[in-house]
């Protein structure tokens, strides 16, 4: 038997009839370097941590709510359909906001659909995302100096992910997903 691994001296046989080879000695705790993470292909197992592996799970299914006030929701719905296909991120698309924790809003939001977008918002169960999308969304686009148009949703509500554009394309939505998804990834999560 070899191992890629030899530490200490050679055992003795244990018996007086086998040959005198040395038998292989216990390993040393191995300290793992970067580099040399277990993987389950080469390994067979993984090394993790529950919240890790808990942000891990809920950053792949994530169920999105429509918030579509205008324009920008043409491209969300593209982004949604079978050329970009959400599903494949693991993104469902909920018309409840009690089932939803991503709100995607998209377009311009007026001062009269304020405050259903918070009520809605505040409907959403805890962990609660919103990623705002196009320039209207985003701090009132060209509508900027109308009387009856909020200057950014992010007035109303918390956006944790900001897509540009006017209209947005649907490869930009799906980037902003991805960032969200990374930021999913990276959140901590403390008891309160």
């Amino acid at each position: 038997m070899s191992f890629p691994f030899k530490t200490g001296a050679p055992s003795t046989p244990h018996h007086a009839g086998m040959d005198a080879s040395p038998l292989p000695s216990r390993p040393p705790a191995l300290a793992l370097a970067p580099d040399t993470v277990p993987t389950l292909e080469r390994d067979g197992y993984l090394l993790t941590r529950l919240d890790a592996l808990t942000q891990a799970a809920r950053g792949h299914s994530l169920w999105y709510m429509t918030f579509g006030l205008a324009c920008c929701a043409v491209e969300m719905i593209h982004a949604a359909a079978a050329r970009y296909d959400m599903d494949r991120f693991g993104m469902i698309p909920r018309a409840s906001p009690r089932q939803a924790d991503l709100m995607i809003i998209s377009g311009t939001l007026t001062n009269k659909m304020a405050p259903a977008l918070r009520r809605v918002y505040d409907q959403m169960a805890e962990p609660r995302y919103v990623l705002s999308m196009g320039s209207c969304a985003n701090g009132g686009g060209y509508y900027h100096h109308a009387y009856s148009v909020v200057r950014g949703c992010d007035r109303v509500v918390p956006v944790d992910v900001y897509v540009p554009g006017c209209p947005p394309t649907a490869e930009a939505l799906l980037y902003g997903i991805l960032q969200l998804q990374r930021r999913v990834r990276e959140r901590r999560v403390f008891s309160r």
